[in-house]
């Protein structure tokens, strides 16, 4: 599913993906459409975020959330406008306790509801997340995959106490800070996005979805066209070659020359 955003004063679209946790300890894969980063991914969310689930990972193995951009429209300057993607950690907290194995009704309680979402059955899938959030509340997974629900039916609110439920439990996941970061723009809360963001890259400062969803939130809601450029061009360095980011660059550095050499009214 595929969602337009709409830009306060110039119409820009964009879209953008993430898959539901691979992991029911936290781990999230969202991949699906091509990302900046040349790698897929996927999800359920709005301008810009679908969602499709993938078959999980051994609850051990480390994950790997990623947001892509696909299509996005062409605005009315002629280009196209970027979409939300979806380090070393800086503050570490101390290291929690090893969680113990997943109990195997568990896990294939979690496979179930991952496979309903791929299949578009969401009541089903938000069933069985709902189900396992009561029935393992230590497990960050089912709380992040039930975000991705709520979202891509437009419950941003919901989404995002599902989303900051999940990162309490995993505390150094970027990727799941990026996806609250997402939501909380869907819900119209730059302040909170742009805070979700920096916690993103302050996690993993080479996150490259997070640098461009931040630019990205400076460019079309913040209105700071000149930190919006630095973004693109730090999310350039990470991703390498991206023709649509350059152009946003080049748009930016336009429309600054522009505004250097307008008319300007005398007192």
């Amino acid at each position: 599913m595929r969602f337009a955003d709409t830009a306060p004063r110039r119409v820009r679209r964009w879209i953008t993906s993430a898959t539901a946790m691979t992991t029911l300890a936290g781990c999230a894969l969202f991949g699906d459409a091509p990302d900046p980063s040349k790698q897929p991914a996927a999800g359920m969310g709005k301008a810009s975020v679908t969602a499709t689930a993938k078959a999980p990972d051994a609850p051990a193995k480390a994950p790997a959330v990623q947001a892509a951009q696909t299509k996005p429209a062409q605005a009315a300057g002629g280009y196209a406008k970027p979409a939300e993607r979806v380090t070393e950690p800086v503050a570490a907290p101390p290291p929690k306790p090893a969680l113990p194995p997943i109990a195997p009704a568990v896990q294939r309680a979690y496979d179930a509801a991952r496979e309903a979402l791929k299949a578009g059955r969401t009541a089903e899938a938000e069933r069985g997340f709902v189900a396992l959030t009561q029935s393992n509340p230590e497990l960050a997974g089912p709380f992040a995959n039930l975000a991705l629900v709520l979202r891509g039916a437009g419950k941003h609110q919901e989404a995002a106490a599902q989303l900051e439920r999940a990162v309490k439990l995993s505390p150094q996941r970027a990727d799941l800070y990026n996806q609250l970061g997402v939501t909380y723009r869907f819900a119209g809360d730059f302040g909170k996005a742009r805070a979700a963001y920096e916690q993103a890259i302050s996690l993993d400062a080479n996150y490259a979805p997070a640098v461009l969803n931040l630019g990205i939130l400076h460019d079309l809601y913040l209105w700071d066209g000149e930190r919006a450029a630095e973004l693109y061009d730090r999310y350039l360095q990470l991703a390498g070659d991206d023709a649509n980011v350059k152009r946003w660059v080049s748009d930016l550095k336009n429309r600054s020359r522009k505004a250097a050499s307008a008319p300007k009214e005398q007192g």
